[in-house]
């Protein structure tokens, strides 16, 4: 068990039977009284902050949060399937739950699971992944009039910008904290 003494920004506890993580944290201790421990704390499973405040003897459970490696195996509707590398059990992970994650994931892509009790709350990508470019637009040689980068859409329907050289069939590396073009891949 964690008392609000412990608390500090990064710490995951349970709160109202739901994970939360500390992204802000505030010791304050007014004249007469008990010490206050004012924070922001972020659900890992709705991604919503809330404000808390919290008084010396308050208790919090560790969050019991475990990371697998798992593989991406394929999309149906609106569920991603995920492979455990281990013991080949399947999970299914909703289009909601993913967010921003669903734009880089490709068949047999290796990532972490990030579980709570058991239930699929996130997922960690790689920090690059490679993607072929199925549109964007041609590019003239010499031609200085338009900006340095293009629109370009990627196999998992993503865009983004990338230089004027890149063309239709080419592997990019996208770097996936940003969604930004990283570099060519030579075949």
């Amino acid at each position: 068990m964690y008392t609000a003494s412990d608390l500090r920004k990064g710490l995951k506890v349970i709160i109202d039977d739901e994970p939360y993580i500390v992204t802000l944290f505030e010791f304050s201790k007014p004249g007469k009284g008990q010490a206050l421990y004012r924070t922001k704390l972020r659900n890992m499973i709705t991604g919503l902050t809330i404000d808390r405040t919290f008084r010396e003897g308050d208790t919090f459970e560790p969050a019991s949060l475990e990371e697998r490696a798992m593989q991406y195996l394929y999309k149906e509707g609106d569920h991603y399937y995920f492979m455990d590398n281990e013991t080949y059990e399947q999970i299914m992970i909703s289009e909601e739950s993913l967010g921003e994650a669903k734009n880089f994931l490709t068949e047999n892509l290796n990532v972490e699971i990030l579980l709570f009790r058991d239930r699929p709350i996130g997922v960690e990508l790689p920090n690059f992944v490679n993607l072929r470019v199925v549109k964007t637009e041609t590019w003239v040689k010499g031609d200085t009039s338009k900006t340095d980068y293009k629109p370009a859409t990627v196999e998992t329907g993503y865009e983004l910008r990338v230089p004027p050289f890149i063309e239709e069939g080419e592997l990019i590396t996208i770097d996936t904290r940003t969604g930004e073009f990283s570099k060519r891949v030579k075949e």
